[in-house]
């Protein structure tokens, strides 16, 4: 086959590199045709060397030839990543003022297009009205992945893998193969479907951009969006966590010896994965940093899994950025070993030798989240950081103070919003069914009291918490 890659002008066009070498190993014809604002990311000779053809972004190369009518005729399918904001917006305006836009505008392959740009353009009703344009025209449009963007921000907006993109590609080639016509002047044509390459997360998060443009084109009322099955829309969209981004963490995490041993705790995740299942249920896009979980994950989230303090504090700071609520429920080691054997320590004949483990501290990633949060909107940065911060304290009580009251000075040193304190022990809180938590608040003087299944626990905390949330911008 012969596939032009397309390649718009973004950050994420180094990954096109990738891109023409899948289609080279599967012995396709490749031709590179970037945007003239793309050979600024990734340069003209890469792409040719990756190709293996040479690469012009101008109709006014080649003349005699008509270039852009030529690639058009020729091309078997037309595979653009990254698409960006403004391309996209020029293809669905039928602009044709590069090769790209021009062949895009003459062919009649399969056309598939993988978006990538911040969250926010995105999911601007412009961009995903142009989606919707193309749709109908026929293209094949991949909802974007959710993970870390340019800068500290994450959310919808990352641009595929390329091996997923390339697989994508190859299934609309089989099912869509090129025509004589426009695929719209096919008998029986009807506008293409959303094409996915990720996780369950990723499908909703796509159909909470749906029912958010529907809204602002007016093409049907808000509570009509919530609704209409035919939006894509998941019934859980409809809940008090309704196209928010919830992360999560959970379990205990585990901080290495040596090869075989390791400083750990009982959590087991059970109470993490209750809160993530009732979040996705209660509609919020839900992704889910795991530390040695002894439970699954449930269906519908994105999961990340980590083994160490050090892990997760990486995958929390970058996942919690653009996050609407962040609860902390893992169980963090507060140390870790000073030196990590390389191999297996040993006993020796010594009955009275023992090894001495020197201990330092882990970070405190709760306290880091709310200081980062604060200098965020001290820089009038008010979008940076989560906007509900809730921390677990899981508590024995001491001789002289009861978990409670452990509980509420360390509320007063982390400076969260919510913290849940609960008490644990060995056969209380770590690995059982129910759960009971206090609630304490830096938002009001409430301190409600939760109790029973983690899973109604859970869903009442959430509920509870959803309520401090702000209303959702337009």
């Amino acid at each position: 086959m012969r596939i032009i890659v397309g390649i718009g002008g973004g950050i994420a066009a180094y990954k096109a590199a990738m891109l023409l070498r899948l289609f080279a190993k599967n012995g396709d014809e490749v031709i590179a045709m970037p945007t003239p604002n793309a050979t600024k990311f990734v340069g003209v000779p890469t792409l040719e060397a990756l190709s293996g053809n040479p690469v012009s972004t101008d109709v006014f190369d080649r003349v005699p030839e008509v270039n852009h009518v030529r690639q058009a005729e020729q091309a078997d399918a037309v595979v653009i990543a990254p698409a960006t904001a403004d391309l996209l917006a020029r293809l669905a305006a039928g602009r044709a003022d590069d090769l790209l836009s021009s062949t895009v505008l003459t062919t009649h392959a399969p056309v598939i297009l993988a978006p990538a740009m911040h969250t926010q353009m995105w999911e601007h009703p412009a961009t995903q009205a142009n989606v919707q344009t193309l749709r109908s025209w026929g293209y094949h449009v991949i909802e974007p992945a959710i993970g870390r963007l340019t800068g500290p921000d994450s959310g919808p907006g990352r641009m595929p893998e390329p091996e997923d993109i390339f697989a994508v590609a190859l299934d609309v080639i089989a099912r869509f193969p090129k025509g004589q016509v426009h695929p719209v002047y096919t008998p029986g044509y009807a506008p293409t479907e959303p094409l996915y390459t990720g996780t369950e997360q990723e499908r909703l998060a796509a159909a909470r951009a749906a029912t958010l443009t529907s809204a602002l084109l007016g093409q049907v009322e808000p509570s009509q969006a919530d609704s209409d099955r035919e939006t894509g829309a998941s019934e859980s969209l409809r809940g008090p966590l309704a196209g928010r981004l919830v992360v999560i963490t959970a379990g205990g995490t585990r901080e290495a010896l040596d090869p075989v041993r390791f400083l750990g705790n009982r959590s087991t995740g059970k109470q993490g994965v209750a809160l993530a299942e009732a979040a996705r249920d209660l509609g919020a896009t839900v992704h889910l940093i795991g530390a040695n979980l002894e439970v699954p994950a449930p269906e519908g989230v994105q999961v990340t899994r980590v083994v160490s303090a050090l892990e997760l504090r990486e995958a929390t700071l970058e996942a919690s950025a653009a996050a609407d609520v962040l609860i902390m429920s893992a169980a963090v080691a507060d140390f870790r070993p000073a030196e990590f054997a390389e191999f297996k320590i040993k006993k020796s004949a010594d009955s009275e030798d023992a090894p001495v483990i020197q201990l330092v501290r882990n970070p405190d990633i709760l306290r880091e989240v709310v200081v980062r949060r604060q200098q965020a909107r001290e820089a009038g940065e008010s979008t940076l950081g989560p906007k509900l911060i809730v921390g677990f304290a899981a508590e024995t009580g001491s001789a002289e103070k009861t978990p409670l009251e452990l509980g509420s000075e360390k509320q007063q040193r982390k400076g969260t919003d919510f913290l849940a304190v609960n008490t644990v022990g060995v056969n209380c809180g770590f690995g059982t069914d129910d759960n009971t938590i206090t609630l304490l608040s830096t938002l009001n003087d409430e301190a409600p009291v939760f109790s029973g299944s983690k899973k109604e626990l859970s869903v009442r905390l959430l509920e509870h918490v959803a309520a401090f949330l702000p209303e959702l911008s337009a």
